[in-house]
Parts: structure tokens; sequence; C-alpha cells
């Protein structure tokens, strides 16, 4: 079963697609969140969940203190599960906080968006190609406060994510299992790093 693990919503059940999604693991989520925490990346964060599936990523901040989730899923199963996991977790919150689900693709979404996000989470299908990756990647960037935060999940055995190319430079990574979370910052004095 997966839960909010923590805050405000936590241990809130959380509705998982049936097929064609690939949940982040609870210890996997337990250690990203601890870290984003520590790193004081979460209270009063605009966050964008982006492959969301049930949507755990990002309404797991808005339990931490964040203040929105916009949650993007091109599957209609899943993007419904969102939005009966987001109903929930918002209930469960004292107002204030925000969470709107985007049914359509990543790339449909980012080149409509309008940010800027504090967070972004980056969870795409692990057989989601190279080319594509860094296509969001540099999207999603694009729409980054300044000293704003990247967190990519995925297999172990994926090549690290090309950060010179979305502007971004690399914070930190860990693996877990099968599961490698790199982060990715805005530079403070620029995209370009003047």
């Amino acid at each position: 079963m997966t839960r909010i693990i923590a805050g405000r919503a936590g241990s809130l059940p959380l509705e998982v697609p049936t097929e064609g999604t690939r949940p982040t693991s609870d210890r996997v989520r337990e250690s990203l969140f601890g870290a984003l925490e520590s790193a004081d990346a979460l209270v009063g964060a605009a966050v964008c969940d982006l492959y969301a599936g049930s949507g755990a990523l990002g309404l797991e901040a808005l339990s931490r203190g964040a203040a929105s989730a916009e949650l993007v899923e091109k599957s209609p199963g899943a993007a419904a599960a969102a939005q009966r996991n987001a109903m929930r977790v918002l209930k469960t919150l004292d107002g204030g906080v925000r969470a709107r689900v985007h049914c359509m693709t990543v790339q449909a979404y980012l080149a409509s968006a309008r940010g800027p996000f504090d967070l972004v989470f980056l969870d795409p299908p692990y057989n989601l190609g190279e080319t594509e990756l860094t296509n969001a990647l540099a999207a999603a960037a694009a729409l980054l406060a300044t000293e704003g935060i990247i967190v990519v999940e995925r297999a172990r055995r994926s090549p690290e994510p090309d950060w010179r190319t979305a502007g971004l430079h690399a914070l930190r990574a860990r693996a877990y299992g099968d599961t490698t979370l790199w982060w990715g910052q805005t530079h403070a004095e620029g995209r370009d790093g003047s």
C-alpha cells in the first residue's frame, strides 16, 4: 500500500493506478523528503510533479508544507487516481494549499506552464529515451525559480541527466536499490553561472 509518509496528511493511503505507472517506494520517498526538509526546500514551495502517476511525490510535498502542487500525468486512469488522491489530501490539510491535476503529456504541459517552481519532480518511465528526458529537463529548468531544485528519478543503470544542456548544475546523487535520485539546481547568480 502506498501512503503519505509524514507531515499533516501522514499515513493517509493513496490510490495507485493498476497499470502504466511505477510508484516511488516508501523507502525512497522517505529518504528524498528527509533530504528536502534538511535543505529547507519544502515549506511554502511551489511544486511540479511530472509523470505524476498517483501524485505521491507532489502530495507528499504538500503534506510537508509546500504551498502548491501541479500534478502532470498523461494516462487518464492514473490522472483520475491522482485527482482522487489530491482531494483526500487537501481535505486533511488546513486550506491555503492547492493541488491541480493536468491530464496531458509532460511536453504539452511544459510548453504552456507558468512558473516559477521551487521544486520539480521528474520521475519518467524507466524506458523514456535520453533525448526526451533531456528535452523535458530543459523545459522544466526554464520554469525554475532562482536556486530551484529538480529531482530526477531513474533506473540505477541510466546515465546522469544532462544538467549543462538544461542550464543547471548537479547537486547530489543517491542510489537506492535499482533507483537513483539525481538533484540539479539553478545557479543563484543566473543560468549561465556568471
